[in-house]
């Protein structure tokens, strides 16, 4: 330890200052106290600037579990305007088409709006909040207003159907068969032949036996064996519709031309007959004398994930089975 000195007046000399072995401990041990003191109070102190209070990173760590929050519930928007946009396309394809209603444009689905920034309140907040906040606003009111104008078009579409019960009677409306869809309408390739063509139906998934149902009421038209198709039903529903059931094993007990026939009522029973790859149906729809694709034709039975999965089945496939 270095020496201290004191002057002493007296004798007009520095005199050195000596201690004793407690006094000494002392010494020590309040310098590393006061020593320790000043770098916890530097420690903290550049803690506080770098890092916060702890009431400012309970803050941060609040703001970051809100701002996660955010994240998820963009997931969800983002989930619901997929199934708007899904609800949105089979009104448009298959129930307003049906009932000859002019289908609604996407600009008239979206319903924009126009002028003063909506949002600007919330430029206060750091870009990243700022942004995500802007995005979730504007998408719940869009969300919001799309389903305002869905609302409206199924009214209009129970009105027109209140109109026309009759019609919706007769339009081929539900599956003609449980089974899945294998092959949808479009260019497909030939299994048997092996070129592509143009294939006027779905092909559906059945076992030799399968019940077949009417899809809308109408009068059997024809039951015979005709070229590829095999046993092939056509029945006439009226106003420019006719459905039909190819590679059939037989008809049902009274299945005849002329004969008036139901909507889910049994006509004939699924084969392998004509030139095909395996037992399966495959179903028509004609309107006014051309085909059109018999999925926008099941709004009756169809949900709108079931319709799109169909959907999704049908333009996956390019090979047809018969």
């Amino acid at each position: 330890m270095d020496n201290y000195f004191y002057y002493d007046k007296t004798e007009c000399k520095f005199i050195p200052v000596t201690y004793g072995h407690a006094e000494r401990i002392v010494y020590t041990l309040s310098l590393w106290v006061l020593v320790g003191s000043v770098i916890t109070t530097i420690s903290l102190a550049f803690l506080s600037f770098s890092v916060g209070s702890p009431a400012e990173i309970a803050l941060k760590a609040e703001n970051r579990a809100l701002f996660d929050q955010l994240e998820e519930t963009r997931k969800s928007i983002e989930y619901l305007d997929g199934q708007i946009t899904s609800i949105a396309s089979m009104d448009n394809e298959m129930y307003r088409t049906m009932l000859g209603i002019e289908p609604i444009s996407d600009d008239e689905r979206q319903a924009g709006v126009g002028g003063a920034d909506l949002y600007a309140h919330f430029d206060a907040y750091s870009e990243p909040s700022s942004d995500l906040l802007r995005w979730t606003a504007s998408n719940l009111e869009s969300i919001e207003r799309r389903i305002n104008i869905q609302k409206l078009s199924f009214e209009e579409i129970k009105a027109h159907y209140n109109e026309n019960k009759e019609l919706m009677r007769n339009i081929p409306a539900i599956r003609p068969v449980s089974g899945i869809i294998l092959s949808g309408f479009g260019m497909r390739r030939h299994p048997v032949l092996g070129y592509k063509r143009m294939h006027e139906g779905v092909d559906f998934r059945a076992r030799v036996g399968t019940p077949i149902y009417a899809t809308g009421d109408g009068v059997v038209k024809s039951a015979r064996r005709w070229r590829t198709y095999g046993l092939l039903l056509i029945i006439d529903h009226g106003h420019g519709y006719e459905t039909r059931y190819a590679h059939l094993s037989s008809l049902a007990d009274g299945i005849r031309p002329g004969v008036q026939v139901e909507r889910g009522q049994i006509i004939a029973k699924s084969g392998n007959s004509g030139v095909t790859s395996g037992p399966h149906l495959h179903y028509e729809v004609i309107r006014n004398g051309e085909t059109v694709d018999p999925l926008n034709y099941m709004f009756a039975d169809l949900s709108p994930v079931e319709y799109m999965e169909y959907r999704r089945i049908a333009e996956s496939n390019p090979m047809s089975m018969d």
